[in-house]
């Protein structure tokens, strides 16, 4: 297949392109940059959808940038930036022109919440006992969960023609990015530990595995809809993950991060992301017959910190 990835050049999207081209496809990836197999998104918005199979869309803006300003003229435009990164990978659909222009172009449409770490897992409202699935009501609670319908729904294309998957991804453990390499030096010097009261849900999934279902989005005709990617575990909370982490090190893990400190850094909207937790299952990504190749955390960790 001829497949289309819109921030293929991140960490997630290096691991999909990877997979891809591993199984055969043929990926062009889209960026800011141009190169070899790429195009920029200034030409995607001026030329359209080059010919493909599939376009998997993981563009976005990293919010839990400590770096970045959180203030309101940003969180303004949050919506607006990601709509636009998504509806830009499909310009003819987005300018209302008619669908039977993308015919032949494009079959399947995926979009994940993949700069954005356990971001997928906003739109559902955090709860110390409640169980949520792909089909579980959310979206539409707070500032982040909003962002996620805004997201997901900017990624939707009008009609029936073309198959779309949005994946609503957990916590991504990999090597040499992502949720890992914020943590690892302090868990290495023994300074690691719980963030806030530990006590919250941490759905989690290991980059192998994002890309895998990623991946199983687009080989398999009968994957539609909403895809929660998250490992399979039993209930992980961010104590229980903390002392994982650890173990996999040789490491203690007992000095928690105060949730004052997480709140002065990120402020209070930003902090919410750390500091509540969801019990998410991946119902129905199990049920499409995605075989997980780490569905625990301690084989998942191991293969991480090796």
């Amino acid at each position: 297949m001829r497949v289309l990835v819109g921030g293929g050049t991140g960490f997630i999207g290096t691991a999909l392109t990877q997979l891809l081209k591993a199984r055969g496809h043929e990926v062009t990836l889209v960026s800011r940059k141009p190169g070899p197999d790429r195009i920029t998104w200034d030409e995607l918005a001026e030329s359209g959808l080059p010919r493909c199979d599939a376009a998997v869309n993981l563009a976005g803006e990293n919010i839990l940038n400590p770096l970045r300003r959180w203030n309101e003229t940003f969180q303004k435009e949050q919506p607006l930036n990601l709509a636009l990164q998504l509806k830009v990978s499909y310009p003819r659909a987005a300018t209302g022109q008619p669908m039977e222009q993308l015919k032949g172009k494009i079959s399947m449409a995926l979009s994940s919440h993949g700069k954005i770490p356990g971001a997928g897992e906003a739109y559902y409202q955090p709860s110390l006992t409640a169980e949520y699935d792909e089909d579980s009501p959310g979206g539409d609670f707070d500032f982040f969960s909003n962002l996620v319908t805004k997201w997901e729904a900017a990624a939707r294309l009008p009609g029936e023609s073309t198959r779309q998957v949005v994946v609503r991804s957990g916590v991504v453990l990999g090597r040499g990015g992502g949720a890992i390499g914020h943590m690892l030096l302090p868990f290495r010097l023994g300074l690691g530990g719980p963030i806030g009261p530990g006590h919250q849900f941490f759905p989690w999934i290991h980059i192998r595995d994002l890309a895998g279902i990623l991946t199983h989005a687009v080989e398999a005709s009968h994957v539609q809809g909403v895809l929660n990617g998250v490992a399979p575990a039993p209930t992980t909370t961010n104590a229980e993950f903390a002392k994982a982490f650890g173990a996999a090190l040789g490491r203690p893990a007992f000095m928690p991060l105060p949730s004052v400190v997480v709140q002065a850094v990120f402020g209070r909207e930003r902090a919410v992301m750390l500091l509540e937790g969801q019990k998410v299952v991946p119902r129905r990504t199990l049920a499409t017959g995605y075989q997980y190749s780490f569905p625990e955390l301690g084989a998942a960790l191991k293969e991480v910190v090796a």
